[in-house]
């Protein structure tokens, strides 16, 4: 009797559509001031934190105006006089005092909340940009993820994204407020006498054009400096993820010199970049500082010539002496906008890569499917080398069929373009039947796809959380007795009797607690949960014992997809057990499919018998 699938989720309606190509941006080529044109996402923080930024920081030449007039106050003695009775009248110094604690006071809460406003805005802009790499990255093709590694992919949402952050902040807290703390000296500098302002001026442009000269050489030193660290990363993931095989022959030692040769390496890279940093930066800040020698010069000079009052020259100093300051921090904030620029770069590289699979606009019709290929030619990476070569195989609904072939004959490809998981590059693949008619695998939505055929990998993987969480990532409204079935019907029951909580327990990091017939096992449980019509098993079996493959497969042989009809199953196989389990098989070699038919009409065959290991004899 066969048995009807507990799941539900299979009614779900497609989410994904066909995405436009993207217009290229006005900005791409600079990818920094891309970056922070993202502050258009949140224009009311952005304007009311410029707001503040523009009232602090302009008010500091009122406030070091305020200072010279009241240091001229008490240079003329009024304010402090003296009383016919001897006494001292303060009035005039409490209303400076008054005037200027009340201002400084003023500034600093207008300060704090215009730097709280900035951190806000900064992190809501990374958090912005963190979700759209995340998006991006699930959402790329599995060949850009091959040819780029984890450890890339991990400094482009670590490392690089935290430079792009620090540029962020800096942008309020160094740019912003630089260039505000300038107008407001030049402007101060220029009210007391136009050449008090001219030569400082002329110097701090001059200081800016050596800073941004010196961005280019400080982008390349950060490009070096993280590509090297994107080795560590590698390394370092290799290192964790192949600790098991590290082991088995061996290869600590070797492992880790490797990695110290690449910390070795990131570190010249960052010495060198530090060092050139250090030998460089101080020259514009020398040429800045230049400016104070002329107002002191030039502000006696109008001192004695009656122009300026001293308040005004200490006055003068004073936001010349800020000016000096602030522009010393410019060389800082180039570093960090040079790294950032580099890591924005890398960033938005990422961001810009088309998704090689956009999914179609038609939907599966209800009913069981099965799947064609027609002529199938697919190229390896570089388009050079076929793996698949005119390749025509059909399967009608409800078949199981096994596909057989030596190591490197394209099984693994052919079996990831039904899901499509790759495209073809010539031929076509489609789904359905005779009765539903046969659907191009292009032009259909990718979620209503991959619902109703699913693939189980033979990298088996399982995500760090409880058990229940995994098998309900295919299906997330199931519940616990589909749970429970889902794991009798792959031959895991025992599984759950013995973990402490059953469900809800553990299971570690890629399942690292589990034996790998078991992990095998969940992921077949995780498949099977989702009823999908079509299933394609990679291998998926291959750490089971041959007792508990027939349960399974027969178990899959009763269950029925989620619309109705027998499942149907394309198990990739090397082993002679699994075909006998089979209704035909079909044999891959050198990407093309040489045979294809009943096991006792394949024994003939050289081929077949040298692939499952079936000897002359046994065969005759």
């Amino acid at each position: 009797m066969t048995q009807t699938h507990p799941a539900t989720a299979h009614n779900a309606e497609p989410t994904d559509t066909p995405l436009p190509r993207r217009v290229r941006s006005p900005l791409a080529d600079y990818p920094l001031l891309r970056s922070l044109a993202l502050y258009r996402m949140i224009p009311v923080l952005f304007s009311a934190t410029l707001a503040l930024f523009t009232v602090v920081h302009l008010s500091l030449a009122l406030q070091q105006w305020l200072i010279g007039r009241a240091l001229d106050a008490v240079n003329s003695g009024k304010a402090a006089t003296r009383l016919p009775d001897g006494t001292i009248d303060l009035s005039v110094a409490w209303h400076w005092a008054a005037l200027l604690i009340g201002l400084a006071a003023g500034r600093g809460v207008l300060q704090y909340i215009s730097g709280m406003c900035s951190i806000r805005a900064s992190q809501s802009l990374l958090s912005n940009l963190r979700e759209k790499i995340l998006v991006q990255v699930q959402t790329l093709h599995l060949g850009y993820h091959w040819e780029h590694g984890m450890g890339e992919m991990i400094t482009r949402t670590t490392r690089d994204a935290d430079k792009l952050r620090d540029a962020l902040v800096a942008f309020w807290r160094q740019t912003v407020e630089t260039a505000l703390v300038v107008a407001a000296a030049m402007g101060l500098l220029f009210w007391y006498d136009w050449a008090l302002g001219a030569v400082p001026f002329v110097l701090t442009l001059i200081g800016f054009w050596i800073f941004v000269r010196q961005t280019d050489t400080l982008v390349v030193l950060d490009r070096n400096v993280s590509d090297a660290y994107d080795q560590v990363n590698q390394d370092l993931s290799e290192g964790i993820g192949g600790v098991r095989v590290i082991k088995s022959f061996r290869l600590e030692q070797g492992r880790i010199r490797k990695f110290r040769g690449h910390v070795h390496f990131f570190l010249d890279q960052s010495r060198h970049a530090l060092a050139w940093c250090s030998s460089r930066i101080p020259i514009p800040q020398a040429v800045v500082a230049l400016g104070h020698v002329w107002i002191m010069a030039y502000g006696a000079h109008l001192v004695v010539a009656g122009v300026l009052g001293v308040g005004e020259l200490v006055s003068a100093l004073l936001i010349a002496t800020t000016l000096v300051f602030r522009v010393e921090t410019v060389g800082r904030v180039m570093r960090i906008f040079a790294d950032a620029r580099a890591s924005a770069a890398r960033i938005w590289d990422l961001l810009d890569e088309e998704p090689a699979l956009v999914g179609g606009a038609r939907t599966l019709p209800d009913g069981p499917l099965g799947f064609r290929l027609d002529a199938v030619r697919l190229l390896a990476p570089g388009g050079e080398t076929a793996v698949l070569d005119d390749c025509g195989l059909t399967v009608e609904p409800g078949q199981i069929v096994a596909l057989v072939g030596s190591t490197g004959s394209g099984k693994s490809s052919l079996a990831s373009l039904l899901p499509r998981l790759a495209d073809v590059n010539g031929g076509a693949v489609s789904v359905g039947s005779e009765t539903l008619g046969w659907l191009d695998v292009r032009d259909l939505h990718l979620a209503d796809l991959r619902r109703r055929v699913h693939a189980v990998p033979q990298d088996i993987f399982l995500f760090s959380d409880t058990l229940a969480a995994n098998l309900r990532a295919a299906a997330p409204d199931a519940d616990d007795d589909a749970l429970v079935e889902a794991l009798r019907l792959a031959g895991a029951e025992e599984l759950l009797a013995r973990l402490p909580e059953g469900l809800d327990t553990r299971i570690g990091d890629r399942g690292v607690t589990l034996s790998g017939g078991q992990r095998q096992r969940l992921c077949l449980a995780r498949a099977l949960i989702a009823a999908p019509d079509v299933l394609v098993l990679d291998d998926a079996t291959s750490a089971l014992d041959a007792v508990t493959e027939r349960t399974v497969l027969h178990n899959i042989r009763g269950l029925r997809g989620g619309h109705g009809g027998r499942m149907t199953v394309l198990l990739v196989t090397s082993k002679l057990s699994s075909v006998l389990l089979a209704d035909r098989t079909v044999v891959l070699a050198g990407g093309r499919i040489v045979a294809s038919g009943a096991h006792e009409d394949l024994l003939s065959d050289p081929l077949y018998r040298d692939l499952l290991g079936i000897d002359d004899r046994a065969a005759a």
